[in-house]
């Protein structure tokens, strides 16, 4: 019986094995996958800081990834949220205390700080902090402030000038109906700085992404750059409570999708499911879906902690211990993604060339 188990084993290893390069998909153009640097290199510094994104750009990312919010005095800042607390030292800055207050945002209640309610020169005097301090490091928290999108572009400027192959810019527009509401729309400063940074047509080195519809339909209207349309594994844009993601995923969601939208965004769950172990499970059809309707596909967010790796890739018990980023990495490319968003660009670009 142990003979018999063994032999089927190294059986089904070797067809495993042999199978992959002949269900390997390509990518909808054919180019290698491109690797988006999520919130910079922001496993190894605070995310959303000017340190986050050089060391990304050195690592070899293609693309790096602000989240942007408003200010009162309506500049685009990177903020993965405008409630500032988990990434900011706001809550130890007595100036501060009386703005802590409680607000609506998507339909959930959320209380803290939020950049709408600072001026950009009051958020310059905040410094960043990691957001995951129990699974990351703490040793750079106090030493960076908070960009505007100006810098990061300005940043991208400078380190382009001698590349013959641009690193990109993928912004998302947090909670942009939110920000609407309060007479502090995204898309006028934000069409207006890409451009101005010369940002133009449809292969312009940018992706627009966004959970929620409207601000990407309203986006098509102004302007011809690249959008992407994110989705989660469950719920749906909170500026369409009567759909949900799972429905924009189906073969006619994404055809909706594609009259306005470039390529979608999903959570990595959606392509690869995880098994009742943690293990990866089975593919969807989903990449295969958006290229027969030509969207790309760029899945998040892949990191190299074991908190975050399938069952099969964990290096250990510890949460905060690294696993194989790169064989996780490896099936999705499998899938024939055309991208992928990590927190640990130099782990990624390295599974990619491979």
């Amino acid at each position: 019986m142990i003979r018999w188990m063994a032999a089927w084993l190294a059986l089904t290893l070797l067809a495993g094995c042999a199978a992959d390069p002949v269900t390997a998909q390509s990518t909808l153009d054919g180019r290698p996958p491109i690797v988006i640097a999520h919130r910079g290199a922001s496993g190894e510094r605070p995310e959303h800081t000017i340190a986050a994104y050089r060391l990304a750009i050195a690592q070899g990312a293609d693309f790096i990834e602000p989240d942007l919010v408003l200010t009162k005095d309506g500049v685009l800042v990177a903020r993965h949220e405008n409630e500032i607390s988990e990434t900011t030292d706001v809550a130890d800055r007595a100036e501060f205390a009386a703005r802590k207050t409680t607000k609506m945002i998507d339909g959930s209640e959320v209380t803290g700080w939020f950049t709408e309610d600072f001026t950009l020169t009051e958020l310059k005097t905040l410094r960043a902090r990691e957001r995951l301090p129990k699974l990351r490091s703490t040793d750079y928290d106090g030493q960076f402030d908070i960009p505007t999108f100006e810098e990061i572009l300005t940043l991208l400027a400078e380190v382009n000038q001698d590349r013959t192959i641009p690193v990109g810019v993928y912004p998302e527009t947090k909670h942009p109906s939110y920000f609407a509401s309060i007479g502090l729309p995204h898309e006028a400063p934000l069409l207006a700085l890409l451009d101005r940074f010369g940002y133009r047509g449809r292969k312009a080195p940018v992706y627009i992404q966004s959970f929620e519809v409207r601000n990407l339909i309203d986006l098509r209207a102004k302007s011809d750059l690249p959008l992407i349309q994110l989705m989660d594994a469950a719920g749906g844009p909170p500026d369409r409570p009567d759909t949900s993601y799972a429905a924009m995923a189906s073969p006619a969601g994404l055809k909706t999708i594609a009259s306005y939208a470039d390529g979608i965004g999903p959570n990595k769950a959606m392509v690869i499911p995880r098994g009742a172990l943690g293990s990866l499970a089975e593919p969807t059809s989903l990449v295969r879906d958006a290229h027969a309707v030509g969207l790309k596909v760029h899945p998040w967010t892949f990191r190299r902690e074991n908190y975050f790796l399938p069952l099969g890739d964990k290096g250990g018990v510890n949460p905060a211990g690294h696993g194989d980023l790169g064989a996780e990495i490896a099936a999705y490319l499998r899938t024939g993604i055309d991208g992928l968003f990590s927190d640990n660009p130099r782990e990624a670009v390295g599974a990619v060339r491979r």
